[in-house]
């Protein structure tokens, strides 16, 4: 089985980076990623509505790329979570995880025993239809899988503690943006309470020697969470980048006439 190569970069506390793909799911999306020196590729069946077709193709594209895929999942049900694992996702971000139990469960299904109850599949698309020993497979699929539950409302934070606490459990996310509805004021990343929601996110992970993940939409935005701790870092979507470059390109030449 393929091993997750960001793992070994944040255990020595390097940055990892990689977009979350929304919309694009060409044949060639995976190559262009990786030759822009990212870490891993997150696809989003959230918000971003991408069906179990389309990630199980793109899933297998990724092979021979040395990305990390990485599903984000519509819910932290026993299909949301099982389907991508065993299509080969090496990572799950779950969505609005809010207790210990929520994420107790989600550990449940993501891990193979001892730690968890995941079903037990083996020779197709997650361990590259091998034959090896299955106890080696289950082993090397818990070693590589990253959970990362998203913490983005306020019950969430309130329990953040208690949720990164969870054994099985690798990251938290900051939802940033239904972080700051949640807490009552929508958009203003600079209020004070969002600040302290923040802060008391990453010191958790930090106290319980979990890693923090978020979104940056910009180099100065992606500079800024860094010095806060956090190590992995999606940068902005492929709506964001395509949009971005294109009316950036687009103004230029205007300007020129």
């Amino acid at each position: 089985m393929r091993a997750n190569l960001m793992i070994d970069k944040l255990k020595r506390d390097e940055p990892v980076f990689g977009p979350m793909i929304m919309d694009l799911s060409g044949p060639g999306l995976p190559q262009i990623v990786a030759n822009a020196g990212a870490d891993f590729i997150v696809y989003d069946m959230e918000a971003g509505c991408l069906d179990m077709g389309t990630i199980k193709t793109q899933l297998a594209l990724v092979r021979g790329t040395g990305l990390a895929p990485i599903v984000n999942t519509a819910w932290h049900d026993y299909a949301m979570i099982s389907r991508p694992l065993d299509s080969g996702a090496m990572g799950l971000m779950v969505p609005v995880v809010q207790t210990e139990a929520e994420a107790r469960e989600i550990v449940r299904i993501a891990r193979y025993t001892p730690r968890g109850g995941r079903g037990v599949a083996f020779g197709i698309a997650h361990d590259d239809y091998s034959m090896a020993p299955i106890a080696e497979r289950m082993r090397l699929a818990d070693e590589r899988t990253l959970i990362l539950p998203k913490i983005e409302t306020a019950a969430g934070v309130a329990n953040v503690e208690a949720i990164m606490a969870v054994d099985g459990i690798d990251a938290a996310y900051i939802g940033h943006m239904d972080l700051s509805v949640s807490l009552g004021v929508p958009g203003d990343y600079t209020h004070p309470t969002f600040v302290a929601a923040v802060d008391r996110i990453i010191t958790a992970c930090r106290e319980r020697g979990k890693h923090v993940s978020c979104m940056a939409a910009s180099p100065d935005a992606a500079r800024v969470w860094l010095a806060k701790g956090v190590r992995i870092v999606l940068y902005a979507t492929d709506v964001m980048l395509l949009g971005s470059a294109l009316r950036t390109g687009i103004d230029a030449a205007r300007g020129r006439f």
